[in-house]
């Protein structure tokens, strides 16, 4: 187990300042042309497979970091640069984890490098989860794989919604239920091979924020994929359904409990994301309290404005040291007793809302204009109180862990 710490060893300074160097040359200068576009960024994807960043091999290295901080760390470089951006260079690897996590050797094999393409020839994937009438409340889902034994094949139909890269992935991971009675125990994850008949995009939504990275519904109807595109095989899921069915009669809230737990791990990912949001437009608006002068002299003169800035940089590092600790105790195998990683990402996303809100306010009539990127960044910062579970959310799953009771 690695000791805990908040020094960066010489590697991960490399890594750091390699990301920064790109962040800084490459997605910086291309933010607000895909911001305005609304289109994925190709290019930019392209640039991050060329010098290693967009490949699973970079993805892996950070995941597996034995201090956690691998991937913190490289989201808030990339989200530094720019959110929109950096989620079209990171969302495939919310599908090539879903994979990794329950997936075969095999599967593994196949799929993942299918998700990524190659540097001449890009390719993304999409997690497909959230539904139209299910985002928070997974035990609500609709989207059903039924089984057809004679042809050794599962059908699914439903409507996907909010999927990241939905409809343009090369490679689809969608959860699907196939046990209605067992709640979020009765789901399972599937691949959609490229070009699979019956599936199609549906809605691209038009968004507040993070307009670079493609958003939209997947629409599957009656579609077929081989019984080998369910993640794990189908042994794997009865003999799990087997489990759940026996929890089930023995306690559902533990089972609930359990399944909670799982979500709790990948949030500090998200906290990291806003923490580089944050930090990014509070750098700009320091630079410019340095330098706009107002009845003569910088307006970082005026308490008014310098206290908001130390607010600013306060709270950005109270929100770092959290997503840090809940980052290293899931790598640790360490239990959110008091919901640590729900904690990390609650106060990391509102210090996002809260830090780009300042920055706006700081730099007045300039900050409204797109001509300054806070305005961007503010836009794109609401979005993390949202997805991977809002803040209320959050606080609901902090309330439930800390006092044992179903709070509603």
């Amino acid at each position: 187990m690695a000791e805990f710490t908040m020094e960066l060893n010489d590697e991960q300074k490399e890594v750091r300042d390699w990301l920064h160097g790109f962040a800084a040359d490459v997605i910086r200068p291309a933010a607000a042309e895909w911001d305005e576009r609304e289109e994925t960024p190709w290019p930019v994807i392209q640039e991050a497979a060329k010098v290693g960043i967009y490949s699973l091999d970079f993805y892996a290295q950070q995941y597996f970091d034995s201090t956690g901080l691998g991937i913190p760390m490289a989201m808030e470089e990339l989200f530094w640069g720019d959110a929109g951006i950096a989620l079209s260079i990171v969302g495939t690897g919310l599908a090539a984890v879903g994979v990794l996590a329950n997936g075969t050797e095999e599967q593994i094999g196949t799929w993942i490098p299918q998700m990524y393409g190659d540097v001449n020839d890009v390719k993304v994937a999409a997690f497909c989860s959230s539904e139209p009438d299910a985002g928070s409340d997974v035990a609500s889902m609709r989207t059903r794989a039924v089984y057809d034994e004679a042809k050794d094949e599962w059908v699914l139909n439903g409507t996907k919604t909010w999927a990241t890269n939905g409809g343009i992935a090369n490679v689809h991971v969608v959860v699907a239920v196939v046990d209605a009675e067992l709640g979020s125990k009765g789901h399972a994850s599937f691949i959609i091979p490229p070009n699979t008949p019956g599936l199609s995009q549906g809605q691209k939504f038009k968004k507040h924020g993070i307009r670079a990275s493609h958003t939209a519904e997947v629409v599957l109807e009656n579609v077929r994929v081989p019984g080998s595109c369910l993640l794990g095989g189908k042994e794997k899921l009865d003999e799990r359904l087997a489990r759940a069915r026996e929890r089930a009669k023995q306690g559902g809230e533990r089972v609930k409990n359990a399944a909670m737990a799982t979500f709790e791990a990948s949030r500090p990912a998200v906290g990291a994301m806003a923490v580089g949001t944050a930090r990014a437009a509070y750098e700009v608006a320091l630079d410019y309290a340095k330098t706009r002068e107002q009845f003569g002299r910088p307006i970082i003169d005026n308490q008014g404005v310098a206290f908001q800035l130390a607010d600013m940089r306060t709270s950005i590092d109270a929100a770092r040291l959290l997503v840090w600790r809940a980052s290293w105790m899931a790598i640790n195998g360490k239990p959110f007793t008091a919901a640590e990683g729900s904690m990390s990402k609650l106060f990391a996303s509102e210090t996002a809302k809260k830090v780009t809100a300042q920055a706006v306010q700081i730099l007045g009539g300039n900050g409204y204009t797109r001509e300054y990127p806070v305005e961007r960044m503010h836009r794109d910062a609401a979005i993390y109180t949202i997805f991977e579970g809002t803040s209320e959310i959050q606080r609901l799953v902090i309330a439930r862990t800390l006092s044992g009771m179903p709070i509603r």
